[in-house]
Protein backbone atom coordinates (compact mmCIF):
# COMPACT_ATOMS: atom_id res chain seq x y z
CA UNK A 1 0.00 0.00 0.00
CA UNK A 2 1.43 3.30 -1.09
CA UNK A 3 0.50 5.42 1.92
CA UNK A 4 1.79 6.19 5.39
CA UNK A 5 1.03 8.35 8.39
CA UNK A 6 3.71 10.96 9.03
CA UNK A 7 4.03 12.51 12.50
CA UNK A 8 4.72 16.24 12.28
CA UNK A 9 7.16 17.99 14.61
CA UNK A 10 5.32 20.40 16.87
CA UNK A 11 7.00 23.58 18.06
CA UNK A 12 5.22 25.38 20.83
CA UNK A 13 5.11 27.05 24.16
CA UNK A 14 2.51 28.81 26.30
CA UNK A 15 1.53 31.01 23.32
CA UNK A 16 0.46 28.05 21.16
CA UNK A 17 1.74 25.47 18.71
CA UNK A 18 3.21 25.57 15.23
CA UNK A 19 3.94 22.91 12.61
CA UNK A 20 6.00 23.81 9.54
CA UNK A 21 5.65 21.98 6.23
CA UNK A 22 8.71 21.81 3.99
CA UNK A 23 9.03 20.14 0.59
CA UNK A 24 11.43 17.21 0.54
CA UNK A 25 11.84 17.39 4.32
CA UNK A 26 8.68 16.42 6.20
CA UNK A 27 6.71 16.41 2.93
CA UNK A 28 8.16 13.62 0.75
CA UNK A 29 7.69 15.55 -2.52
CA UNK A 30 7.83 19.06 -3.99
CA UNK A 31 4.32 20.45 -3.73
CA UNK A 32 2.76 22.63 -6.40
CA UNK A 33 -0.78 23.01 -5.14
CA UNK A 34 -2.54 23.40 -1.83
CA UNK A 35 -6.27 23.25 -1.26
CA UNK A 36 -8.60 22.74 1.66
CA UNK A 37 -11.97 21.14 2.24
CA UNK A 38 -14.55 22.21 4.80
CA UNK A 39 -18.28 22.09 5.53
CA UNK A 40 -18.63 18.47 4.39
CA UNK A 41 -21.61 17.03 6.23
CA UNK A 42 -21.19 13.75 8.16
CA UNK A 43 -23.53 11.82 5.86
CA UNK A 44 -21.61 12.87 2.72
CA UNK A 45 -18.73 10.94 1.17
CA UNK A 46 -15.99 12.32 -1.06
CA UNK A 47 -13.12 11.08 -3.15
CA UNK A 48 -13.98 7.92 -5.06
CA UNK A 49 -11.02 8.30 -7.39
CA UNK A 50 -7.38 7.45 -7.91
CA UNK A 51 -4.64 9.54 -9.43
CA UNK A 52 -1.99 8.15 -11.73
CA UNK A 53 1.08 10.19 -10.75
CA UNK A 54 -0.10 12.63 -8.09
CA UNK A 55 1.16 12.42 -4.51
CA UNK A 56 -0.73 14.08 -1.67
CA UNK A 57 -0.23 14.97 1.96
CA UNK A 58 -3.47 15.45 3.90
CA UNK A 59 -3.87 17.00 7.34
CA UNK A 60 -7.05 17.17 9.41
CA UNK A 61 -6.69 20.69 10.79
CA UNK A 62 -9.91 20.33 12.76
CA UNK A 63 -12.26 17.41 13.28
CA UNK A 64 -11.91 13.98 11.73
CA UNK A 65 -12.76 11.81 8.78
CA UNK A 66 -12.18 8.23 7.72
CA UNK A 67 -10.16 7.42 4.60
CA UNK A 68 -10.53 4.15 2.74
CA UNK A 69 -7.38 3.47 0.72
CA UNK A 70 -7.13 0.73 -1.88
CA UNK A 71 -4.20 -0.38 -4.04
CA UNK A 72 -6.24 -2.85 -6.10
CA UNK A 73 -5.37 -5.76 -3.81
CA UNK A 74 -5.83 -4.44 -0.27
CA UNK A 75 -8.25 -1.99 1.35
CA UNK A 76 -7.45 -0.21 4.60
CA UNK A 77 -9.29 2.33 6.73
CA UNK A 78 -7.42 5.22 8.30
CA UNK A 79 -8.92 7.69 10.76
CA UNK A 80 -7.38 11.12 10.27
CA UNK A 81 -8.13 13.20 13.35
CA UNK A 82 -5.04 15.11 14.50
CA UNK A 83 -3.35 18.22 13.07
CA UNK A 84 0.07 16.84 14.00
CA UNK A 85 -0.22 13.64 11.92
CA UNK A 86 -0.36 13.82 8.12
CA UNK A 87 -1.55 11.17 5.71
CA UNK A 88 0.70 10.65 2.71
CA UNK A 89 -1.06 9.05 -0.29
CA UNK A 90 1.19 8.00 -3.13
CA UNK A 91 0.57 7.24 -6.78
CA UNK A 92 -2.10 4.82 -7.98
CA UNK A 93 -4.13 4.65 -4.78
CA UNK A 94 -7.94 4.61 -4.79
CA UNK A 95 -9.26 6.86 -2.05
CA UNK A 96 -12.62 7.48 -0.43
CA UNK A 97 -13.48 9.78 2.47
CA UNK A 98 -16.34 9.01 4.85
CA UNK A 99 -17.69 9.84 8.30
CA UNK A 100 -16.71 13.50 8.41
CA UNK A 101 -17.18 15.08 11.82
CA UNK A 102 -19.05 18.37 11.97
CA UNK A 103 -16.55 21.15 11.32
CA UNK A 104 -13.92 18.88 9.76
CA UNK A 105 -11.30 20.86 7.87
CA UNK A 106 -8.75 19.10 5.66
CA UNK A 107 -5.68 20.71 4.11
CA UNK A 108 -4.20 18.93 1.10
CA UNK A 109 -0.77 19.47 -0.46
CA UNK A 110 -0.39 18.03 -3.96
CA UNK A 111 2.71 17.25 -5.99
CA UNK A 112 1.18 18.55 -9.23
CA UNK A 113 -1.13 21.26 -10.51
CA UNK A 114 -4.73 20.25 -11.10
CA UNK A 115 -5.12 18.07 -14.21
CA UNK A 116 -8.43 16.31 -14.83
CA UNK A 117 -6.66 13.75 -17.06
CA UNK A 118 -4.74 12.58 -13.99
CA UNK A 119 -7.92 11.26 -12.32
CA UNK A 120 -9.39 7.78 -12.57
CA UNK A 121 -12.97 8.16 -11.39
CA UNK A 122 -14.29 4.64 -11.96
CA UNK A 123 -13.12 1.79 -9.72
CA UNK A 124 -13.17 -0.81 -12.50
CA UNK A 125 -11.08 1.49 -14.69
CA UNK A 126 -8.67 1.87 -11.76
CA UNK A 127 -8.29 -1.91 -11.47
CA UNK A 128 -7.71 -2.19 -15.24
CA UNK A 129 -5.06 0.56 -15.10
CA UNK A 130 -3.02 -1.49 -12.63
CA UNK A 131 -2.60 -4.40 -15.05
Amino acid sequence: MNYRLIPMNIHGDARGKLVSLESMKNIPFEFKRMYYMFDTLPNEARGFHAQKELEQLIIAMDGACKFILDDGKNREEILLNRPDVALYIGKNMWREMHDFSYGCKLVVLASEYYNENEYIRNYDDFLRSLK
